[in-house]
């Protein structure tokens, strides 16, 4: 058994699209996702979930198999692996004696991982990673904003809703996409390697039965791969809390409100009945209408610019802020909330503008603590900026892809609805603030929108040739897109830096990510072999780029499979951190390099979304979300006043152009 699961999530891994590996919702909608006809269900079913699935929602949690740690000696070679292209030869020569004396028999990590091991082996219900990983976003004091929430905007509504419109829809699907979470009435999240035989109905009614314990292998048989849902149950009703040294996530599971946030004021109102049931949308439609012709403007002191700032000057003022009833009541209702909900009156022009809102907003009109916050601008734009300590983004892509074809398909407020504003069942939430506290408020905002108004962002949508030409070429597209990064920053710099590409370990369980290490050998003879006075010619350049290909396929395969070195190292310095142990390999300037990334990438590919993005995550960095489509690259990028981002891009065309020309067998050089 144990031999087909390694060879089941080798080709699962293989097959899985790059870069975000196993954790991708299947596309095909079967009839179980919805409501089908041979269903047994009430009319009140129907209202109250937004899927009704025959099999739990949790089903295959306890078979899930547990996070592996790597083998001391792979970690070594493939940490070695990842710095050769990013540092000089002299320092990776003195890098290799290091790694060569903390591998060895009673060695640092020996020692270290022997502890991990022992460790692991105690806290079976969980991964060696998932503790240090949030206690690694908890006790960071760096403010949100910017550093942590990404955003993901959702693909436009073909009905063209109006803000209302759109924003009555969502609450509704998000209050069906809790009541069927709760009541393990949501699809359990499954990758289908051969979805002919496991997404469909026979598979479900064969599954449902079998007991939980065994569940995960009996799908096994089939090519079905479940994947971890534990992070499912902080994405509605949750908050981070600020709290000096280390913030604190708190959930209410029987949470029934939504918080509104318009002009920087908060409201509140109920989006679920006593009885389960999603309140009227009528009620909902009139109650969003009477907060929308509300007069009010940004008010003189607005809380939210607290939630963007240095952690512990806010729990610090957070503290003074609940030491005052009126306040404390208002702040539980904020942190109870099933989400907020932002209604900006902005209606941005550009797709940069819109990252510009989406990511940030200047700090204005959000309030950054919430586990997600759902944001729909004038004109119907609506995306989802949500905190990072929770959760990885799965939850959220679910959410997403749910709430979306609910709200494209079965919308509850047609287009145009004429409003009839009523403030009945609205709370306006008030805040006693001391002088301290709006010279605080004050002194945040100046701060946040100096800090966002250094951010930078440049898109490009590049139509020459997408997916479909790569793999027709029988190489992976995320391996090409993440060469042409490569590529475009050593033509703008002439070196290779440290690269970071996110791959999710969701097939098991209490999985978090991995770090597939982008700068390798590989990509860096390929960018020195597309410059202009290099004498590859076509035929060597396609060798190059195909062995690129294979090369990066192999680095998401195994993080992936949970074996990377960034993870399991990571593990080992928070050991020897808790023991005061000094350990040179951590202490050297090559692991301080290595952990510098310049090149932050994260990939986006649903039907739901459009649009995502986020900062670069060092100040000489560079963000990049990027999508793949058919017939499209697309690359949304963030810099500060440090890097030339349009060069960037600019690069980034020319080398596209470029590796299209080297695809179709021409040489670009003549």
């Amino acid at each position: 058994m144990a031999l087909r699961l390694e060879r089941g999530l080798r080709l699962a891994a293989r097959c899985a699209p790059p870069g975000r590996a196993l954790w991708v919702t299947t596309a095909a909608a079967s009839q179980e996702r919805h409501f089908s006809a041979s269903s047994p269900r009430r009319q009140s079913d129907e209202e109250r979930y937004i899927q009704y699935s025959k099999v739990p929602t949790l089903h295959f949690q306890p078979s899930l198999p547990r996070l592996p740690i790597p083998k001391l000696a792979n970690t070594c070679r493939r940490y070695l692996d990842a710095l050769r292209p990013v540092v000089e030869a002299g320092q990776f020569q003195k890098t290799e004696q290091l790694v060569a004396e903390f591998g060895k028999a009673g060695g640092d990590g020996d020692a270290l991982n022997t502890q991990l091991r022992r460790k692991d082996w105690l806290n079976k219900h969980t991964s060696y990673i998932s503790g240090p990983w949030f206690d690694m976003y908890l006790a960071s004091r760096d403010p949100l904003v910017l550093n942590y929430n990404p955003f993901m905007a959702f693909s436009d509504d073909p009905r063209n809703p109006d803000q209302a419109d759109r924003a009555t829809n969502f609450i509704r699907s998000a209050v069906r996409f809790r009541a069927s979470l709760l009541d393990n009435k949501l699809e359990p999240e499954i990758f289908h390697l051969k979805p002919e035989k496991s997404d469909t109905q026979r598979f479900r009614n064969f599954i449902r039965y079998v007991p939980s314990r065994l569940s995960w292998y009996a799908a096994l048989l089939v090519k079905a791969f479940p994947l971890d849902m534990s992070q499912y149950g902080r994405l509605l009703g949750s908050t981070r809390i600020p709290c000096r040294g280390r913030d604190q996530l708190v959930s209410h599971g029987n949470s029934r409100h939504v918080l509104i946030m318009r002009n920087g004021h908060f409201y509140t109102l109920e989006a679920m009945q006593p009885d389960g049931l999603p309140t009227l949308s009528a009620k909902v439609h009139s109650q969003l209408a009477w907060i929308l012709s509300q007069p009010d403007a940004l008010p003189p002191h607005p809380l939210g610019y607290l939630t963007a700032i240095n952690r512990d000057q806010w729990a610090e003022l957070h503290q003074e802020l609940v030491s005052n009833e009126e306040n404390k009541a208002a702040l539980e209702q904020i942190n109870s909330a099933l989400f907020v909900l932002c209604l900006d009156d902005q209606r941005p022009q550009t797709p940069e503008e819109a990252s510009h809102q989406l990511l940030h907003n200047y700090g204005a009109n959000r309030w950054f603590d919430k586990s997600f916050s759902l944001i729909v601008t004038e004109g119907g734009l609506s995306a989802i900026n949500f905190e990072h300590a929770w959760g990885d983004g799965v939850a959220v892509l679910r959410l997403m892809n749910e709430v979306y074809r609910d709200t494209t398909q079965n919308p509850y407020v047609p287009p145009a609805t004429p409003p009839s504003p009523s403030g009945e069942g609205v709370e306006r939430l008030q805040f006693q603030l001391s002088d301290r506290l709006k010279s605080a408020a004050e002194a945040a905002r100046s701060e946040v929108e100096g800090r966002t108004r250094d951010l930078n962002i440049n898109i490009v949508q590049y139509r020459r040739f997408g997916k479909n030409l790569i793999k027709a070429k029988g190489l992976s597209p995320d391996a090409i897109m993440q060469l042409a990064f490569q590529i475009a920053y050593y033509r703008q710099y002439k070196c290779s830096v440290p690269t970071y590409e996110s791959c999710s370990t969701a097939a098991f369980r209490h999985g978090r990510t991995e770090t597939i290490r982008s700068a390798t050998a590989a990509s860096k003879a390929c960018a020195e072999a597309f410059e202009g006075g290099h004498p590859a010619g076509a035929e060597e350049m396609g060798q190059l780029v195909a062995e690129n290909s294979k090369w990066h396929s192999k680095l998401v395969q195994e993080a992936a499979m949970g074996q990377g070195f960034d993870r399991h190292l990571f593990a080992l310095r928070v050991l020897a951190e808790a023991e005061g142990r000094s350990v040179p390999l951590f202490e050297d300037p090559s692991y301080a390099h290595l952990n510098h990334i310049v090149l932050s990438t994260s990939t986006l590919s649903s039907a739901a979304v459009q649009l995502g993005g986020f900062a670069p995550v060092t100040p000489d960095g560079y963000g990049v979300g990027y999508r793949i489509e058919d017939e499209m690259l697309g690359c949304n990028l963030s810099t500060y006043p440090t890097r030339d981002g349009p060069e960037f891009i600019a690069n980034l065309q020319t080398v596209l152009d470029e590796l299209h020309d080297v695809l179709s067998g021409r040489n670009f050089k003549q």
